[in-house]
């Protein structure tokens, strides 16, 4: 899906550029994804399970960009890559047609201005011009900055999964399961 470029502003005033993935943006996307696998226990991978090559990482936005339901999102202030969102099919089936997948990351140095609200703004926007009737999401019980975001853009708890992540270290981690009706 094709989508932008779009210009926001953050809390700080500063431009934000939202835009589509390209090709081209594949290596630095594979570092972002080690390093905001690093600084938080807030997504699925471990850092080094990132071992996708930068031809792949490219071939995976070609299939973003030819989908007509799906979008990898990204915002850069100045050229700088900022994070990231997602909208994802859940299914192509026909009973499942109605709904789409959410996840979002930025930079820890990106966080608490704003610029994760305006891209979650711009993807629910493209899920509905797509025909989805309902986003969906997990987060980790834990963060509870994300919960408070993705309340007030609308999503309700609706389940909790215990144990939904095991770290390297043998811990666990509960997620919750949200919806909102688009």
């Amino acid at each position: 899906m094709r989508y932008g470029p779009k210009t926001v502003k953050d809390k700080t005033g500063r431009e934000i550029v939202l835009r589509n993935a390209e090709p081209a943006d594949a290596p630095e996307l594979l570092r972002y994804l080690r390093i905001t696998a690093a600084e938080t226990p807030f997504l699925v991978r471990e850092p080094d399970e990132i071992t996708l090559t930068a031809e792949q990482e490219a071939d995976f936005i070609r299939t973003k960009l030819a989908s007509e339901r799906e979008l990898l999102l990204i915002a850069s202030a100045n050229g700088k890559h900022l994070g990231n969102c997602a909208l994802m099919q859940i299914a192509d089936l026909q009973r499942c047609r109605h709904r789409c997948g959410i996840a979002i990351a930025l930079y820890q140095e990106a966080c608490g201005r704003g610029i994760g609200r305006a891209m979650l703004n711009a993807v629910l926007d493209a899920a509905m011009d797509a025909g989805y009737q309902q986003a969906e999401l997990e987060v980790i019980a834990e963060n509870q900055n994300a919960i408070a975001l993705y309340e007030s853009l609308g999503f309700r708890i609706y389940g909790r999964m215990p144990d939904n992540i095991r770290y390297a270290d043998g811990s666990f981690a509960d997620a919750y399961w949200m919806m909102k009706k688009l």
